[in-house]
């Protein structure tokens, strides 16, 4: 009998341990991980860099209060204020505390300039950020929010594309738009650039913050350091997670020097948030993610994939209805059950997890090798041909 909630339905497979891409399970079986905890583990398994930071680290110091400063975080915080649009960031322990944090920080910026009233914010329905009762409302999804009213209010949502009904949303009590770049949980729906530049051009028309949520394409999943970086639109806040921490819990808000001005000194807080240990395994994974030659290797890997994936997609179109994605954050979308499709290539040591839209989620690590590409694209190769 398990003693844990039953809020998961867990595949029935555990591992001991794991090595780059592979995860090994506890009764010996070797799988090629592109999950990687959700687009957690941005340098796979066990990086050789990550196990010597929290050695040295969990040996000096790993938690004190937000009372006090700590350096670790100040240097991390530098580097990602050097590296991206933002002026100042806040950390926190997730990605749902980090969207919760944005939010906060597009409202309290309004009441801050004497507007209190301008606190709604749009997004699109059935987006995804984040499980805490604003994220599940902000979000839109029926599906999230049931059994958890109350509904949390002040969001309003317009449907992927449609930018009429968008425009229509916009009251004189809009706060902010926030949009993930790249939708994973909603299907790995790309935002295309031209739709960024004119969220842009509205926000700054209508007195409105941009929000753009990369918690899980951000961090060079997308080839660049931000998914948004490709479009040369600058955002007003991001929140972040996943990836920053390799698999170690980090979250963060970035901000720039205009929001940051309402986030005075008790308006926010968190006991674990850019605690000694999470900012130096950050400032590691930062150090490795942010280096131009390692954000060129994904864009070059990812055309690989993706070129290959396509033609598995042109050999068997009864199966593969679309290939979706930027960088290392792809889809398959599929004519056929895809919660049958994930566990077939589950039997074949490949693990992939699902999103909407009939999609299967690809997620490898961002140093994933070409070898290891051309296992997967063989193992999907195979699936399809059993189905087909």
């Amino acid at each position: 009998m398990s003693y844990l909630a039953k809020n998961y339905n867990r595949k029935k497979i555990s591992f001991k341990y794991g090595k780059g891409s592979f995860l090994y399970s506890i009764d010996g079986k070797k799988y090629l991980d592109f999950v990687q905890g959700i687009a957690v583990n941005s340098l796979g398994h066990a990086h050789p860099q990550l196990i010597k930071t929290i050695n040295k680290q969990s040996k000096k110091l790993w938690h004190v209060s937000n009372a006090f400063e700590i350096p670790e975080g100040e240097k991390l915080a530098k580097k990602l204020a050097k590296k991206t649009f933002a002026d100042y960031v806040m950390f926190q322990n997730s990605g749902t505390e980090a969207t919760e944090a944005a939010i906060k920080s597009a409202r309290r910026y309004f009441f801050s300039i004497g507007k209190p009233k301008k606190n709604r914010i749009i997004c699109v329905k059935n987006s995804f950020h984040g499980r805490t009762l604003a994220a599940i409302y902000a979000s839109g999804s029926k599906k999230m929010t049931e059994g958890f009213g109350p509904k949390v209010g002040g969001f309003d949502h317009f449907v992927f594309g449609n930018h009429k009904s968008l425009k229509k949303k916009i009251s004189k009590n809009t706060a902010a738009i926030m949009v993930e770049t790249i939708m994973g949980e909603g299907g790995i729906k790309v935002i295309p650039d031209w739709f960024l530049k004119e969220l842009r051009q509205i926000c700054n028309k209508k007195n409105i913050l941009l929000i753009l949520d990369e918690v899980q394409c951000g961090i060079g999943r997308s080839g660049d350091f931000f998914a948004f970086e490709k479009s040369k639109v600058k955002p007003d806040i991001v929140p972040i997670a996943k990836g920053i921490g390799g698999g170690f819990p980090i979250g963060a808000v970035l901000m720039n020097k205009k929001v940051a001005s309402g986030m005075t000194a008790g308006t926010h807080g968190s006991t674990f948030g850019g605690n000694p240990l999470a900012m130096a395994v950050g400032n590691s994974v930062m150090d490795i993610i942010s280096n131009q030659k390692f954000l060129n290797n994904i864009k070059n890997t990812s055309k690989y994939f993706l070129s290959n994936l396509n033609k598995i997609k042109d050999k068997y179109p009864n199966i593969i209805k679309e290939i979706r994605g930027r960088g290392l954050l792809i889809g398959i979308q599929l004519h056929t059950d895809h919660v049958k499709f994930i566990k077939k290539l589950m039997e074949n040591k490949l693990l992939t997890i699902r999103a909407a839209e009939n999609v299967v989620r690809i997620l490898p690590p961002l140093n994933v090798k070409k070898n290891e590409i051309d296992q997967a694209l063989k193992i999907i190769k195979k699936v399809c041909s059993k189905i087909n």
